[in-house]
């Protein structure tokens, strides 16, 4: 665009766009997690470490299995990760410590932050009021927090009033009544504790619990707003199922809506694990059951045991939240294009069971991706498969660079909406598009010894005729040869005879 003409002499200088635009890849290693917490909000929450989920959410292993996800995600290599808690109705406050002394309930103030020392509150028997009617019982109560006491009549000397009404002065506590009006007191003595938080997990479930409500931002349904995520686990799934509260057909549901949810967004992997003790002709049987043909969900199988910082033992685990930290770690040494698989489990003490060749024999075919321990070398990831039945979309890194190189170049061609419709236009478009491929095909994301042997991109009159225009859309079509996995090593090893080989190359 031409400035106005100058009126005074002297040298001008005029910045015009040069017309590249080029395409920044996307993240690949966000993930997110649904499960029970004891405490934490329900709507998806942002965690970068574990210090800061056990801030949010706390530090109790024992609640369920998500906290064992997210540390093992966060201890393979992950980054970030968005959390959602169930089972619970928001940031649940912890219980303020308390007491019972007959009926009533005795319950600490809130008490400035850092004063801990332990409340104690003495009924004792005080000597007979004087006077006309004298109470039949007289009490003294004592308060105490360190060097602060407090001390009260009850019944008062006016003979009216509520143990309530006696103690509101205090500074330290207040008064519930919880039993019938007319119980008595009883001379004792008690220490104010902070009771345990009510249980997270229901004794009941329902797949509605998982999820959730899209408008509400709970469950699987709120992840629908967030763009960045790129692999979803449900841990706590299982944590329910092995507790009674959710049954095979409430837990496949809840699996298909997950691999659903993946398969609509086109941009997020689903990340599902079999129930505990199965073997492999059982993961057979949950897989025939399952009966999921998604290009977007992947299995893994067995659990694996790790060390429980609550009871300081081994606890067997589902392996999703690791794999999670696994396809993350993958990411950042290797990029996306590297199928997240030959990779050591980190934290994995040992397996639920050992697998054997002839047993993955049969769990492979079909999509189950098999974690063994190999002799040597540690418990590795030892699978890289897709739950699709279509061979093209088969492995795994296949189908996470191709959500890559979409959510790329989704993002990165935001600028041509309302741009005029003509051949300049087309001509940008493919050289931003070929621009981001080639980069791509150098980092041995594409197959190809030439970048005409790894994509095209056609963008022009053949693919924009005249109807297309005139409603206003611009058509491009991207082809991509993706590199697979080397899944079958073979060598072929034969004897030499006088030096002769017998094998050609």
């Amino acid at each position: 665009m031409m400035q106005e003409k100058p009126q005074s002499p002297g040298v001008y200088v005029q910045t015009v766009d040069s017309g590249a635009r080029p395409i920044e890849g996307v993240g690949t290693s966000v993930a997110a997690f649904i499960g029970f917490a004891s405490q934490g909000p329900s709507e998806p929450t942002l965690v970068t470490n574990w210090t800061q989920y056990t801030t949010l959410f706390g530090k109790s292993f024992a609640v369920g299995l998500l906290a064992h996800a997210v540390y093992g995600f966060f201890l393979n290599g992950g980054t970030s990760c968005y959390v959602i808690r169930i089972g619970g109705d928001g940031a649940a406050p912890t219980p303020a410590p308390q007491a019972a002394i007959g009926p009533f309930t005795i319950v600490a103030k809130q008490l400035p932050s850092g004063d801990a020392q332990d409340i104690t509150v003495d009924v004792t028997e005080a000597p007979p009021v004087e006077g006309d009617q004298p109470p039949d019982e007289h009490f003294t109560i004592t308060v105490r927090q360190g060097q602060t006491v407090e001390t009260f009549e009850f019944p008062p000397k006016s003979g009216k009033g509520t143990l309530a009404q006696v103690l509101k002065p205090s500074k330290l506590v207040t008064v519930q009544q919880t039993g019938a009006e007319l119980a008595k007191l009883q001379p004792q003595s008690v220490t104010l504790k902070t009771p345990p938080a009510p249980p997270a997990v229901p004794a009941t479930m329902t797949p509605d619990v998982y999820l959730g409500d899209e408008g509400q931002r709970t469950g699987l349904r709120g992840l629908a707003a967030i763009d960045d995520i790129n692999m979803i686990a449900i841990p706590d799934l299982m944590h329910a199922h092995e507790q009674g509260a959710l049954d095979d057909f409430g837990v496949q549901t809840v699996q298909k809506e997950l691999a659903a949810h993946c398969q609509n967004m086109q941009d997020r992997m689903a990340i599902l694990d079999v129930p505990p003790g199965l073997n492999a002709q059982e993961v057979l049987g949950w897989y025939g059951q399952l009966s999921l043909d998604s290009s977007f969900s992947t299995l893994y199988h067995p659990w694996i045991n790790v060390f429980d910082p609550d009871t300081k033992g081994s606890r067997r685990v589902p392996p999703s939240g690791h794999i999670a930290g696994i396809w993350a770690r993958s990411d950042a040494t290797r990029g996306v294009v590297k199928a997240p698989a030959n990779e050591v489990v980190m934290g994995a003490v040992s397996l639920e069971s050992q697998l054997t060749i002839g047993e993955q024999d049969q769990l492979n075919p079909i999509g189950v991706n098999c974690i063994r321990l190999l002799p040597g070398r540690g418990i590795r990831v030892w699978g890289a498969r897709t739950l699709s039945n279509d061979t093209q979309w088969q492995y795994l890194n296949v189908r996470r660079l191709m959500n890559y190189l979409r959510e790329s170049i989704l993002n990165g061609t935001q600028w041509v909406v309302f741009e005029p419709n003509d051949d300049a236009l087309w001509a940008r478009i493919r050289r931003t598009v070929s621009a981001f491929l080639i980069m791509e095909w150098r980092k041995g994301s594409l197959f190809g010894l030439t970048p005409d042997e790894a994509f095209f991109v056609k963008c022009d009159r053949e693919t924009n005729p005249a109807e297309s225009i005139a409603d206003g859309m611009v058509i491009c079509e991207i082809g991509v040869a993706p590199v697979k996995p080397a899944e079958f090593v073979m060598f072929t090893l034969a004897q030499m005879a006088s030096g002769v080989s017998l094998v050609t190359d």
